[in-house]
């Protein structure tokens, strides 16, 4: 019999329906249930493409004898982290505190029956294993404990609760004056933390860090830093050439088991390729490197090809799994015969040390996982042939390899809709899309601000998730930090009015339901939401960016454009709030250092009036010239435009341009060569045009 979850449309709850374990989803059923048996509660947060949270399942909620311990003793609810990220943030912070180490999926907490927790941990094997306890034996002492120790819980969970509290930024220090110090230590920190050997930032696991790279790429831009365009440059080319990258479909895996980029976990999330679709592209316009260029278009297919749904509807579904048939990284690895039955002769000679057949399996001491191992040069001279012909062979056997691949049995996709990872991918296509003039990859983007407008904003909020026709649970601060990011950013793009009418009603809801009017910054539930044990506030970025951060850069820039004053004071006061803690390790605070960089010097904003090819010839060369500059190309038969944006045209069928900063704007300019001039990145032109 199927247990409570049955009903619910999360496939990551839907993989344990069918469990022995009497699971039920968070809510008021399970809680009430706790309180009224005086029954502590399992908590367990996973997501779907998780392959540890696979093993425990397979391992112990799968398991009858296990199962029936589970239910003995405890009320067991089962959360995804993806669907409610808020108990994820909780519960997370609790592990850390209560065992001084960082926790991952899947999480596992014992909690009061008042949602408090006293123990937890993350996977535990069903049975003692690498000094791991064992599952099965620790549920009845962990029941014992809380009908034992309920003094020592209370006196526990009184100081946890005091603690979660003092992570809440607090500031009564009144910051008068902003210090572009902090970019500079900000940069600094990053170089000490840089790999100069192997790319990235920090040791083995080694995660992809899109954040602190698009704040070393913006500081290239603006100031010119040539050692922050190194670390993102270097970066970029060896997770682009590593088993990071998935070298015959496209897109990036979650994280790097090494420090070389060569094991990932493999699950592909859209929140880590969203992300880097922008990076790789800003990287092209600062670099022309075309490999980043190939990164770029291989990704956005797998994008449209795997992870975006309907022609007419257009949202993105969230990840794929790490595991197919019950075996991590099985659709991804390959047996060296395998290969060489597939290919031809000459195809396979430049495969081999293309991707490194030669040497010892990399994957489990049996199998290949793809790496670029040697350049085309290098192949193409040790073989005596043309680069051309190499690339050639190289091609045509990587088609045949996907194909091959194409007929093994697939990871899972999760296929629910996240408001705020659709955001994260919206900005990256469109971003993308314009820098490349990709129009498939910018209606791409369209639709899925279309599918999210309709589909999962009503009654001027939004919901946080959709899946089989059921949208659902109240959004949290990502999803409007987020999606009002890719708006600013398709606007950009392609400008629609429906896309600025949308932004500024997100913009509202901020304001009105996430923002401290007393302190400053954003909380990341809404002040209507279900009350929990803690309401986060952070700053610091993690494997996605900061929802402060993005909210204060997004109104920031948006009040600029529309010389909306109450926005400004908003992003101003989240600058304010985290500017202490930012003080102490400015390089965890990216996200809100791009604020603080566009606070100091006001971001440079073009408007372009004009009709048609010529309007998309000035608002291309802008692009590839000015990539720091925000650029607004206004078709002249857009009507109903607010009065920042609704700009005269007084040049008979050509094109004016506004260049301003905040509410200083130079007179109308009427050239394109002079608007290119104006418009140089302090005074340097990237590349010539």
């Amino acid at each position: 019999m199927p247990n409570h979850l049955a009903g619910e449309t999360s496939p990551y709850l839907l993989q344990h329906a069918d469990n022995p374990v009497d699971w039920y989803p968070w809510g008021e059923e399970a809680l009430v249930l706790a309180r009224t048996q005086n029954k502590p509660i399992l908590l367990s947060i996973g997501y779907s493409a998780c392959h540890w949270c696979h093993v425990m399942a397979q391992e112990s909620f799968e398991d009858q004898e296990v199962a029936a311990a589970m239910n003995e003793y405890f009320i067991n609810i089962k959360v995804d982290r993806e669907e409610r990220p808020d108990l994820d943030q909780i519960y997370q912070t609790a592990h850390y505190m209560l065992n001084h180490r960082s926790g991952g999926w899947p999480l596992t907490m014992f909690l009061t029956p008042e949602q408090k927790p006293f123990f937890g941990g993350t996977y535990f094997p069903k049975e003692p294993r690498h000094g791991m306890p064992g599952f099965l034996e620790l549920l009845p002492k962990i029941a014992e404990i809380y009908r034992t120790r309920r003094e020592d819980i209370e006196q526990q969970n009184s100081a946890l609760l005091k603690i979660l509290a003092e992570t809440l930024p607090a500031t009564s220090v009144n910051i008068s004056v902003f210090s572009r110090h902090l970019i500079e230590q900000a940069v600094t920190q990053l170089l000490e933390n840089f790999d100069r050997e192997y790319g990235g930032l920090g040791s083995a696991p080694k995660f992809l860090h899109p954040a602190e790279l698009k704040f070393c790429l913006q500081c290239y831009f603006s100031e010119n830093d040539t050692q922050a365009q190194y670390i993102v440059a270097y970066t970029l080319e060896k997770m682009a050439n590593g088993g990071i990258y998935d070298q015959l479909g496209g897109g990036f895996y979650r994280y790097s088991t090494d420090q070389y980029w060569c094991i990932p976990h493999f699950e592909k999330m859209l929140y880590d390729n969203g992300p880097l679709l922008q990076l790789y592209a800003d990287a092209w316009l600062a670099t022309r490197n075309s490999l980043f260029k190939r990164i770029v278009e291989e990704t956005a297919a797998w994008v449209m090809r795997e992870m975006q749904f309907g022609q007419k509807e257009g949202g993105y579904y969230s990840a794929l799994d790490a595991d197919s048939e019950h075996e991590e990284g099985k659709f991804y690895v390959w047996d060296k015969d395998e290969i060489a039955c597939v290919l031809t002769a000459d195809e396979y000679t430049v495969i081999a040390p293309y991707y490194g057949l030669s040497r010892l399996p990399n994957f489990e001491n049996k199998y290949w996982h793809l790496e670029i191992n040697q350049s085309v040069a290098a192949i193409a001279n040790d073989m005596g042939i043309s680069q051309e012909e190499v690339q050639q062979r190289i091609e045509s056997a990587r088609h045949k390899l996907f194909n091959k691949r194409e007929q093994r049995v697939h990871p899972g996709r999760d296929e629910k809709t996240l408001v705020s990872w659709n955001g994260l991918m919206i900005k990256g296509m469109a971003r993308a899309g314009m820098i490349f003039g990709s129009s498939e990859w910018i209606k791409s983007a369209m639709l899925a601000v279309d599918f999210i407008r309709a589909t999962l904003w009503k009654n001027n909020r939004l919901l946080a998730t959709f899946k089989d026709g059921k949208a659902h649970l109240n959004a949290y601060l990502d999803d409007y930090a987020f999606l009002l990011d890719g708006l600013l950013e398709l606007m950009q793009v392609e400008f629609r009015q429906s896309d600025l009418d949308f932004a500024i009603a997100l913009a509202e809801v901020l304001l009105d339901q996430f923002e401290d009017k007393q302190l400053g910054g954003f909380f990341f539930t809404s002040h209507d939401h279900e009350r929990l044990i803690h309401r986060p506030k952070t700053g610091q970025d993690n494997a996605i960016p900061s929802g402060n951060g993005l909210v204060a850069i997004s109104l920031q820039r948006l009040g600029h454009l529309l010389g909306e004053y109450r926005y400004l004071q908003s992003a101003e006061r989240t600058l304010k709030l985290f500017y202490p803690e930012m003080r102490h390790h400015p390089s965890v605070y990216c996200s809100l250092l791009i604020v603080l960089k566009e606070w100091l010097t006001l971001p440079q904003i073009v408007i372009l009036r004009g009709k048609g090819a010529l309007l998309s010839e000035w608002h291309r060369a802008l692009v590839l010239h000015a990539p720091a500059t925000i650029v607004l190309a206004l078709p002249m038969e857009l009507t109903g435009l607010p009065p920042s944006l609704n700009k005269p045209l007084s040049v008979d069928q050509g094109v004016n341009a506004w260049v301003c900063q905040g509410e200083k704007c130079l007179p109308e300019i009427t050239d394109l060569q002079e608007l290119l001039q104006v418009c140089k990145v302090k005074g340097r032109m990237l590349f010539p045009l």
